[in-house]
């Protein structure tokens, strides 16, 4: 038979890899930091993998090689940056969410970041409310496959690309609907149909949008952001329960 290929990859050892890593990105809407320990543990080819697109963008491989830290932001000092920026709008999001501003881990827990991989991850996860800011993609389980699979189409991240391939799993045997069975759109966000869209959507802006990965955004702070996204050809979602300006605080902190 064809499948007669699973039988180089499905040894007992990769397959406990898979678990463990697989219980990691199931509990990651309960603690944050088992996806950071998920991107920890995906070494080897995965990260190769990734590390050779990287590399393909002369500016991305000079950031990588110069290990350039992130933050830590100023919420006050950014909330006085003109309206409509960057800055501004990032820091008028996570206050009206009251998110912590730099919740991400710090250099020690990617082993200071002594290898390209672990300045990688560590990157990633710096920058990664700031794509949410900049897709319209919803700081929620609503709206997060369609966020993190922009560096998926980008540069193949292994921690959300192994997040994307579980989510559709999850989705896979939470319930037995149909799509078309959903009566609302809360309910159709636990349907495979929705994780599928919206990571492929992800995926789409991310393959459409110049590379991300190396922009220096403390430089883009006081940026107007609709004029930043046509710079980076991101056209945001604006509209359903996976876009932050469908939330209710936020267009009123905002206003």
């Amino acid at each position: 038979m064809g499948f007669r290929y699973l039988n180089r990859v499905a040894s007992a050892e990769h397959i406990q890899e898979f678990l463990d890593l697989a219980d990691l990105a199931a509990g990651g809407t309960d603690d944050a930091g088992n996806v950071f320990e998920l991107s920890r543990r995906l070494t080897g080819s995965p990260m190769t993998r990734c590390l050779r697109r990287l590399h393909k963008e002369p500016a991305a491989a000079a950031l990588i090689q110069s290990r350039r830290l992130c933050g830590p932001y100023d919420v006050a000092a950014m909330k006085q940056l003109p309206k409509g920026s960057l800055g501004y709008t990032y820091a008028t999001v996570m206050e009206a969410l009251g998110y912590d501003i730099d919740f991400f881990p710090d250099p020690a827990f990617y082993n200071n970041l002594e290898s390209e991989g672990d300045y990688v991850n560590y990157r990633v996860y710096a920058t990664h409310d700031l794509h949410h800011i900049l897709s319209g993609y919803s700081l929620d389980n609503f709206g997060e496959l369609g966020v993190i699979s922009i560096s998926v189409g980008q540069f193949s991240f292994p921690g959300f690309s192994f997040i994307n391939l579980v989510g559709l799993m999850l989705s896979f045997f939470k319930t037995d609907k149909a799509d078309e069975d959903f009566t609302s759109t809360e309910d159709y966000a636990d349907s495979i149909g929705y994780s599928y869209d919206l990571m492929t959507q992800g995926m789409e802006m991310g393959i459409r949008a110049k590379p991300l990965f190396p922009v220096i955004w403390e430089e883009r702070m006081a940026q107007d952001l609709e004029e930043l996204r046509r710079e980076l050809g991101i056209e945001p979602v604006r509209e359903g329960l996976y876009s932050w300006y469908s939330n209710p605080a936020i267009r009123a902190a905002l206003a």
